[in-house]
């Protein structure tokens, strides 16, 4: 039974938007860990980037039929499926839109559907559509955390004590249905219970705003409880190597058994982290950081991302491969999103490579060139699939889940931090900032990065002081200059940040050089595939750009320094991103020698984007063997 009329509620809800209440206007529970850097108030991003964040915001956050997410949380039948995620998914994204570009029409659809999502609650707490004799079960606690993230993150935007007493009631139920039954959390639902306990992430943040300790104590159990025997183990099982966890399933893939699911695993770290912040136990820390580097060392492939068959399985190894169900956009969301909270919590750079490494290509590529969809998986040979529907939703998890680490980048491109501003990502835009003195500053970027390596920034402010800015040097930058003022700055050898600490003033300019040399990759059981880069971008071939010597082996032609000859082609077509020329040697069978050919090739983002045959692409390609130099 509906406890609260909708229309009524609705009203309610906007009398209450936008003003603080007393007792929780503000975090109650101030975490013992602070975060390196902190969002600036108000990006204007542009170029490409810019571009892209349009289109998804009005074709994709804007154009989703916000009451059919809704429509599930009325009739409480479910047993197995996973509708109640989508809600959770949409409107999470769809706030971080609305930070970075506010407007009247998403705040209206913001206000109408948190208040529809609340009047669907029950006398005892519960949000969701699971039976009640099938409660906790499959994907009704996942659904769950969903929501609270939701009710949570609309609360933080706006101060509505409702949105947070919603989330409340549902964690309570939780709390007392879990105990109630005697049950253990890990034991509930699937993948060896990281779904359902991966409810650690909006119980940590609830604690934070209420300052009610029932919500730490079971913060604390649900990680206790991961160490049994007959748990996931993220703690000690830390330093083992995410696809060797646990034995393969023996009879359910997408079971309880399986113990390398990608995408579930790491919502578990991210609230680990969070748990990290309240309570300082480096433990969790550790934890966190060690599985990082293992799925980046063992999973991670050029692109940024990984998982086949949604699951984790030492796949950096086998990328030149043809793989089944790759690289999960879910999974590559995910990914942008555990290590952009390792980069707000460290401000270590490498976290920010891989941010972008997996934004300007995987991520990138699974979107729709409308940012109307994304797709489910994406191969790095072959063509663009289209996701099917989940669930009798009209939308799929990966088409919920892109958004979400696409509008991460707006408030992680410039930061600022208590000894001044950090500039993570060069996107061109206007970036507004509190200084370390709390005057505003207008930190200002232009370029056509990654087209070129040239970035000017420019600051904007009204008296001059000193403060740190940090640039980011990308560790594939072998060559990279840095002048403010025309004056050139020293640059460590060591990939990391350049960090220039001087009194500022108003119209000074920085110039960043970065390094845009074509680099070569090798893999493979005997290196037989190459693979260029340039830049943070992955090059591909496309075939409608012509099929010219990709259908036969090859060899790169190197400039002396062992970079890969490219040459930069403008082009009128607004098929790709980036064109590139590059010149390699193929197979010859005259004895004259071996001939050099040229062949076009683009951005992986930009690859394949027709979802259709025609335009077939790959990144691995061929290596022609010579026996001559072989080792």
């Amino acid at each position: 039974m509906r406890c609260f009329n909708a229309i009524a509620f609705f009203f309610l809800l906007l009398c209450f938007n936008g003003f603080p209440f007393a007792a929780r206007s503000q975090h109650l529970i101030k975490p013992l860990i602070s975060d390196f850097m902190q969002p600036v108030e108000a990006p204007k991003l542009s170029g490409y980037i810019g571009e892209k964040l349009d289109e998804a915001y009005k074709n994709r956050i804007l154009a989703q039929d916000a009451d059919r997410l809704v429509k599930p949380f009325l009739s409480r039948t479910e047993t197995s499926c996973w509708q109640t995620e989508f809600w959770g998914k949409w409107i999470t994204s769809a706030i971080l839109a609305y930070r970075y570009k506010p407007t009247a029409e998403l705040k209206s659809v913001l206000d109408k559907t948190i208040a529809d999502l609340i009047a669907t609650q029950t006398a005892d707490g519960y949000i969701g559509n699971y039976a009640p004799d099938k409660h906790l079960q499959q994907w009704d606690i996942w659904g769950r955390k969903y929501c609270m993230l939701g009710l949570i993150s609309y609360y933080d935007l706006t101060k509505n004590s409702l949105a947070l007493e919603a989330a409340a009631k549902i964690a309570d139920h939780l709390i007392n249905e879990l105990a109630g039954k005697k049950a253990l959390i890990i034991k509930m639902g699937n993948h060896r219970g990281m779904a359902a306990s991966s409810v650690l992430e909006p119980i940590t943040q609830l604690y934070v705003r209420t300052g009610n300790k029932k919500y730490l104590d079971f913060a604390e159990e649900i990680v206790h409880e991961w160490e049994r025997p007959d748990g996931p183990q993220l703690i000690s099982k830390s330093v083992t190597a995410v696809g060797k966890r646990f034995p393969r399933p023996v009879h359910e893939w997408y079971g309880w058994e399986q113990g390398q699911k990608a995408y579930e695993m790491m919502s578990c770290y991210e609230g680990l982290l969070e748990l990290y912040r309240i309570t300082g136990n480096e433990l969790y820390k550790t934890a966190v950081e060690n599985t990082w580097q293992s799925i980046y060392d063992t999973e991670m492939n050029i692109a940024g991302s990984g998982s086949a068959a949604e699951c984790w399985f030492a796949g950096k190894a086998y990328q030149t491969m043809s793989i089944n169900h790759y690289q999960e956009t879910c999974v590559t969301a995910t990914w942008i999103k555990l290590s952009q909270q390792l980069l707000r919590l460290t401000g270590n750079s490498k976290y920010a490579d891989a941010i972008e490494q997996t934004y300007y290509n995987a991520l990138l590529g699974s979107m729709f060139a409308d940012g109307s969809d994304w797709a489910k998986y994406s191969p790095l040979a072959g063509e663009r699939l289209k996701g099917e529907q989940q669930c009798g939703m009209g939308l799929n998890c990966c088409e919920a889940s892109g958004p979400r680490g696409l509008f991460t980048l707006p408030l992680t491109a410039v930061m600022k931090s208590v000894a001044g501003i950090s500039i993570n990502f060069f996107v061109p835009g206007s970036y507004s900032i509190k200084t370390p003195g709390i005057q505003n500053i207008i930190i200002e970027q232009s370029t056509d990065y990654p087209i070129s390596g040239k970035i000017v920034i420019t600051t904007k402010l009204s008296k001059p002081e000193k403060f740190i800015l940090r640039i980011r040097k990308p560790g594939w930058s072998q060559q990279s200059s840095v002048t403010v003022n025309a004056e050139l700055v020293a640059i460590p050898d060591s990939a990391g940040f350049i960090s220039i600490n001087r009194l500022w003033k108003d119209g000074d300019t920085v110039l960043v050089s970065l390094d845009m040399r074509g680099r070569l990759y090798k893999s493979g059981a005997h290196n037989e595939y190459f693979a260029l880069t340039r830049g943070p971008l992955v090059l591909a071939h496309d075939m409608r750009l012509g099929i010219t010597g990709t259908d036969q082996p090859l060899i790169p032609v190197l400039t002396k320094d062992g970079f890969v000859d490219l040459k930069s082609i403008e082009s009128n077509s607004k098929n790709y991103w980036v064109e590139v020329e590059a010149s390699f040697i193929a197979e010859s069978h005259a004895e004259s020698g071996q001939k050099i050919i040229h062949v076009l090739l683009c951005d992986y983002s930009s690859a394949g984007k027709t979802f259709d045959p025609n335009s077939r692409f790959r990144v691995w390609m061929p290596w022609l063997i010579d026996s001559a130099v072989l080792p």
